[in-house]
């Protein structure tokens, strides 16, 4: 069986790879994997440099003062702005061609910082930075779930947590993938690569909702929604599987891909204990352990 190994560097030197963190927002995400690089004496990665699309409002410039990280601001909204354009969506040829403009300029500013790999960290623009390097991206949903083929948690904001409740499920789960390069819009790729992790699950509690209530809620929705239970119960989950998902998962993940335990052979996923490359589907973490899920 040939495995070809996700992050071949650290099987060829026995140093920490530079990783990169990528935010918008709070860095609540990159807080945690700052935090756990930082009490361990033995580890397979050190950030290196935080990144911003969003200097004004997001935490960035915080946290680089209290981990002495270097900051990298790329302010997406006034570079759109200042070519003429209201949104960043990828409506249109024009935004499209200004978001590879902008991830140019990204791309300069990250290139003397020789980085490894990059975590998306709560990093809103898409970016094809996804074919640079190894992007890992942490997602508030089980997408190892599929229909017909389809990855049915994949999405953007509240709707991943929104589908799960909306079809009866008891538990949620983050999932870390390996972010994939996209076209287009980039909806064909969104959430798209492998998922190499799990987080644990989170119960859901609809608050005394029923499940064929809120049904009716989001049938009835129209355009620019904003407030409504099923949001709130979105809101109130999203935040919770912050705490109980994205942080379990994302520091440990980082730190197996860093350490070259994930790999692909012909027909999927493999992760590597000890010596020993074993099929997977993903594998399911808690804070101190990991389960295997075999294909």
């Amino acid at each position: 069986m040939q495995i070809t190994n996700l992050f071949p560097k650290t099987v060829r030197r026995n140093v920490p790879a530079r990783v990169a963190l990528l935010m918008s927002g709070t860095g609540t995400n990159a807080e945690v994997l700052l935090r756990y690089a930082a009490n361990r004496a033995d580890i397979s990665f050190v950030p290196v440099l935080l990144a911003t699309d969003a200097p004004e409002t997001s935490r960035a410039r915080e946290l680089g003062k209290l981990f002495s990280l270097p900051v990298v601001e790329h302010d997406i909204r006034r570079f759109y702005l200042d070519h003429g354009e209201s949104g960043i969506a990828l409506i249109n040829e024009r935004r499209r061609a200004l978001r590879d403009e902008w991830t140019d300029g990204l791309r300069a500013r990250l290139a003397p910082f020789r980085i490894d790999f990059i975590v998306l960290a709560g990093f809103v623009p898409l970016t094809n930075l996804t074919a640079d390097y190894p992007c890992l991206n942490v997602h508030p949903g089980d997408l190892t779930v599929e229909e017909d083929g389809r990855r049915i948690f994949a999405g953007l904001h509240f709707r991943p947590v929104e589908n799960a409740i909306l079809r009866g499920l008891d538990h949620l789960r983050s999932s870390v993938i390996l972010a994939q390069p996209y076209c287009g819009t980039g909806e064909a790729e969104m959430d798209s690569g492998p998922v190499l992790g799990l987080s644990p699950a989170l119960s859901v509690d609809l608050d005394g909702h029923t499940v064929e209530e809120l049904r009716a809620i989001d049938a009835a929705r129209r355009p620019g929604h904003r407030d409504d239970p099923l949001r709130r119960l979105a809101e109130s989950h999203l935040e919770r599987l912050k705490y109980a998902g994205d942080h379990i998962v994302l520091p440990r993940v980082t730190e197996d891909f860093a350490a070259g335990r994930f790999g692909l052979d012909e027909t999927g996923l493999c992760f590597r204990d000890g010596v020993r490359w074993h099929p997977i589907v993903t594998v399911e973490y808690t804070e101190n352990s990991h389960r295997l899920r075999l294909r």
